[in-house]
């Protein structure tokens, strides 16, 4: 699905089991963000403004908007540490892959397109923080989920942050909070 694609109100009545008015009456109330076509008005949703509401208002997200794929790539050139979070994500049902750099990590990507992302910022040649904004750029990335698991302080996890990572946790790592964020990125 791409970030551009629309809804109609018809489409959002059937995902969310609810009437046609309900839809119209929560782009009204400001609820929805919508838009109108011009002429006749109908109304129209982007399926990122859709997914928005959901997460607000704790609903399900339907499956033709989940991630196809329950792969993460596992990006840390600490061969001790990449196995640790693959011991973990695997024990969950995740399939694993690694790469031990962001050139290779680069090139994975492109092949299993993954749902997620794990990172390391302290990587060899090029580093997590170019990484990131690289791949933050790149429309063909849009929809992958970043987790940064660093070592470095919280002033480097909140760059990694503003740079576009979904989110970031400090190594060492809890393997519940860890699993509670990848399952959170992976809905």
């Amino acid at each position: 699905m791409t970030k551009s694609k629309s809804l109609t109100t018809g489409d959002i009545a059937k995902y969310c089991d609810v009437n046609l008015r309900t839809v119209i009456r929560w782009i009204e109330k400001g609820s929805l963000k919508g838009y109108k076509l011009p002429g006749r008005g109908n109304n129209r949703v982007t399926v990122e403004d859709f997914l928005s509401f959901l997460n607000e208002n704790n609903m399900p997200i339907p499956e033709d908007f989940l991630p196809k794929s329950k792969t993460i790539l596992i990006v840390d050139d600490d061969e001790n540490m990449a196995n640790a979070i693959k011991r973990v994500l695997r024990s969950s049902g995740f399939e694993c892959d690694t790469a031990t750099n962001g050139f290779l990590a680069g090139s994975k990507l492109m092949q299993k397109q993954p749902a997620l992302m794990t990172l390391d910022l302290s990587m060899p040649g090029l580093n997590g923080f170019e990484l990131l904004e690289h791949l933050r750029k790149q429309d063909d990335f849009n929809s992958l989920k970043i987790l940064v698991i660093s070592a470095l302080d919280q002033n480097s996890l909140d760059k990694a942050k503003e740079l576009g990572a979904d989110a970031a946790i400090s190594k060492p790592f809890e393997k519940d909070h860890l699993l509670d964020l990848v399952n959170q990125l992976t809905r």
